[in-house]
């Protein structure tokens, strides 16, 4: 009975947001909800079941757009002619909408009485998530899409930054621990002087570098990581030295990582194309297996280890290594600060996805709607639902545990199989539960099939088996250290940049200029060279490693405060 009138409350609450609703036994009205996504990506299939099953329960069909080209002036020209969808997704540059004025405020439709899941998704982490207008109001204006975790994080594998390589590389060499990038280019170059092309015939690249828009993260920030930090954008902190911040792609000890790169490019393990390539072309190359190696973050090449997946290259998809600088790269290099040691930390603690996710813009007329549809959206029927399928269809139940079969988990990889059959546009950049279910029929499951044991174990292919087994690993996320403790500022690549936007975008465009230059160029060149990019890059990065200094800390008192 508890239940039942637990259920019939949440239902109530939900249906008080909705003044659409028809007369008793009507539908809600049906509604199409624009929909932008700063990524590129294929809109669902007319016939797509999920998608079936939201109009059928909510009324609300969507028109999707994806980005195709650049994400800044895409999201330039949406603002300038206010051309907002309902749905607004602007990727890594969501600050760009919400200073354009193109959100709505969320706060004031969600509360703790009126939207109790959403509330409760949010409660814990709500003085990093709500931010401060210029009246001094509280204000939400993107729901974070991931971060918000049940349970204890669960790290079987690296989703976020690290030094990749392919797993034949490895097995190759005996399955060696690489701990230091000296020791990964080398592997990388024996493998390519023993192993020249593929299967067939194709030259292998050594090393591939991602530079476009955004994603020129893969140019700029291993350095901070082969320091011994997460990621915290272009800036490196020391939390145990009063938050010390400061830019670091101008510093010594970034220069010891560019010449190595340089020495790379000379060896022929870079391309020069990967300096232009766009997103899709480097997705492609990776697709092929041919690529043996990059830096960049799990999420960002997903749709090339589910090509390879797709066609069982197993041996060619790719592990995540923690890399760090040795004594000699750093030998009589000035460290940030004194007390300064370089540990591998690549994984971070439990952190919201800041302004990451949808908002919605002031363009749409049912705002009400929406929200209520989230709510509803985090219930475990449709956590159920967008995360594992249709039971019975996608997956089964055994004594009370999510069960897939070997088909059923294939199917997530199949990019054709998942526009038929999955959410992903919504669901990806929704509120959702992540970690370990705690309450009701499945507590002590996972909310993602790819964490629960008995599928990530069980449903393992033979090959990712065996290569962990060599290792004495039971998962790949013992490649590298566990969660180091998140900072009171979370990860700074967060903070509102708007600021200092000009000085900001001038110091990334110096860098985007520079640095592909420096690992082409002579190597007799190369330190002129870095002086002459040091210089350059100098006013900007004193700017913006000023403001970063000052934003860092006020980050750090605003958390304390709540």
């Amino acid at each position: 009975m508890r239940k039942v009138l637990a259920t019939l409350l949440a239902l109530a609450m939900v249906l008080a947001l909705i003044p659409a609703v028809m007369a008793e036994g009507e539908a809600l009205e049906p509604i199409t909800l624009t929909v932008f996504i700063g990524d590129p990506g294929d809109p669902p299939t007319a016939d797509n079941k999920i998608y079936k099953l939201i109009e059928e329960e909510f009324g609300v069909t969507f028109e999707f757009e994806y980005l195709a080209g650049n994400l800044d002036e895409t999201l330039g020209l949406k603002i300038a002619n206010k051309d907002y969808p309902d749905l607004f997704c602007g990727g890594n540059s969501a600050d760009l909408i919400i200073s354009g004025g193109a959100l709505i405020n969320l706060l004031d439709y969600i509360s703790e009485e009126k939207t109790p899941r959403l509330w409760a998704h949010i409660e814990e982490q709500k003085a990093r998530l709500i931010d401060k207008d210029a009246e001094g109001n509280d204000v939400l204006y993107i729901i974070p899409n991931y971060g918000l975790a049940d349970g204890d994080q669960i790290v079987n594998a690296v989703n976020g930054p690290a030094f990749f390589i392919q797993k034949q590389v490895l097995a190759w060499d005996n399955y060696p621990t690489i701990k230091t990038v000296d020791e990964y280019f080398d592997l990388i170059e024996r493998f390519i002087d023993a192993n020249p092309t593929d299967a067939n015939g194709t030259p292998y690249i050594g090393f591939a570098i991602l530079c476009e828009d955004w994603r020129h993260f893969c140019l700029i920030n291993p350095v901070q990581h082969l320091m011994g930090r997460p990621n915290d954008g272009e800036v490196l902190i020391d939390p145990n030295s009063l938050y010390f911040t400061e830019t670091f792609i101008d510093k010594p000890y970034a220069k010891a990582y560019y010449q190595k790169l340089n020495a790379a490019f000379q060896k022929g393990l870079i391309e020069q194309s990967t300096f232009t390539d766009s997103y899709d072309a480097y997705i492609a190359k990776l697709s092929t297996g041919t690529v043996l190696g990059m830096f960049d973050q799990t999420w960002d090449f997903g749709n090339a280890t589910a090509a390879l997946n797709d066609a069982k290259m197993y041996e060619n998809t790719y592990v995540a290594l923690g890399l760090i600088y040795d004594a000699d790269d750093v030998e009589g290099v000035e460290m940030p600060t004194p007390t300064w040691k370089i540990e591998e930390h690549y994984v971070n603690g439990g952190l919201p996805n800041v302004r990451r996710g949808f908002g919605i813009s002031v363009n749409c007329k049912c705002p009400e709607r929406i929200i209520a549809m989230w709510e509803e959206m985090l219930s475990e029927k449709w956590q159920l639902i967008f995360n594992w399928g249709i039971e019975d269809e996608d997956y089964y139940v055994e004594n009370g545990r999510l069960l897939m079969t070997e088909e059923q988990y294939a199917n997530l990889n199949d990019n054709a199989w998942k526009l038929e059959n999955k959410a992903d546009g919504i669901f990806t950049n929704s509120p959702k539960k992540q970690g370990w279910i705690l309450e009701g029929e499945f507590a002590g499951n996972a909310w993602e099939p790819g964490n629960q044991p008995e599928i990530l174990f069980g449903l393992m292919n033979d090959y990712d088996k065996d290569f962990l087994a060599a290792y004495g690993f039971k998962k790949f996320g013992d490649f590298v250290n566990p969660p180091i403790e998140l900072a009171k500022y979370g990860e700074a690549w967060q903070i509102n940049y708007d600021p200092v936007d000009t000085e900001h975008t001038k110091f990334l465009q110096v860098q985007d200029q520079r640095l592909p230059e420096l690992i082409m160029c002579d190597p007799a060149e190369f330190d002129a060279k870095w002086d002459a990019f040091v210089e350059e890059i100098a006013p900007s990065a004193k700017a913006f490693g000023d403001y970063m200094q000052l934003a860092v800390l006020r980050e750090v008192v605003k958390v304390l405060d709540k």
